[in-house]
C-alpha cells in the first residue's frame, strides 16, 4: 500500500472525524440531509445511483466520494446499531479488501466501505438502506425499535 493510499485510507480512530468532514462537504450549498439516521442510509443510495448515472469518467472523484460515503454508513452502524470501528487484521484486510470495519456489539465484523463500493458497482440490489435493516448483530433495543442515546 502507498503512501497516497495510506492517506486516503483512514485508520479506525480516524473515521468518526473522517464521516462529519464528509458531511459538512456534502451537505453545504446541498439539501441532503446526512444527519446520520438509518433512514438517511436511502439518501445514500440516492447519491450512489446518481453517481452511477453520470457514468463517474474520473475514477478518483468517485474514490474519494465512495470512502467518504462509507465512513458515513459506517458511523450510522456506530451511532444507531452499538458498532465500534476497527482496523482490520491482516486477514480481515485480505478478506475485506478494506484497512477499517466495523465490530457490532455480538462480535460480528462488517465492511461499510465495501458495501459502499459494492452499492455503487452493483446498483440498487445492494442497497444500504435494505443492508442496514437485515443486519446481524445490533444492539437489542435498537433491533426491536425502542429509543436509545445518539452516543
Amino acid at each position: 500500500m502507498s503512501a497516497q493510499d495510506e492517506k486516503q485510507n483512514p485508520t479506525a480512530g480516524e473515521m468518526g472525524r473522517h464521516a462529519a468532514l464528509f458531511v459538512v462537504r456534502a451537505t453545504t450549498g446541498n439539501r441532503l440531509p446526512l444527519d446520520f439516521s438509518v433512514a438517511s442510509l436511502r439518501i445514500v443510495d440516492f447519491v450512489i445511483d446518481g453517481l452511477r448515472k453520470a457514468g463517474a469518467a474520473q475514477e478518483e472523484t468517485p474514490r474519494r466520494t465512495l470512502l467518504g460515503l462509507g465512513a458515513y454508513v459506517g458511523e450510522v452502524l456506530v451511532r444507531r446499531a452499538g458498532a465500534v470501528w476497527v482496523d482490520f487484521d491482516t486477514e480481515e484486510r485480505a478478506y475485506f479488501r478494506q484497512p477499517v470495519g466495523v465490530r457490532m456489539p455480538d462480535g460480528r465484523s462488517w465492511n461499510p466501505l465495501g458495501k459502499v463500493v459494492n452499492r455503487y458497482d452493483m446498483g440498487p440490489e445492494e442497497s444500504l438502506q435494505t443492508f442496514y435493516l437485515l443486519l446481524h448483530g445490533r444492539r437489542l433495543s435498537e433491533a426491536v425499535g425502542s429509543r436509545h442515546r445518539d452516543g
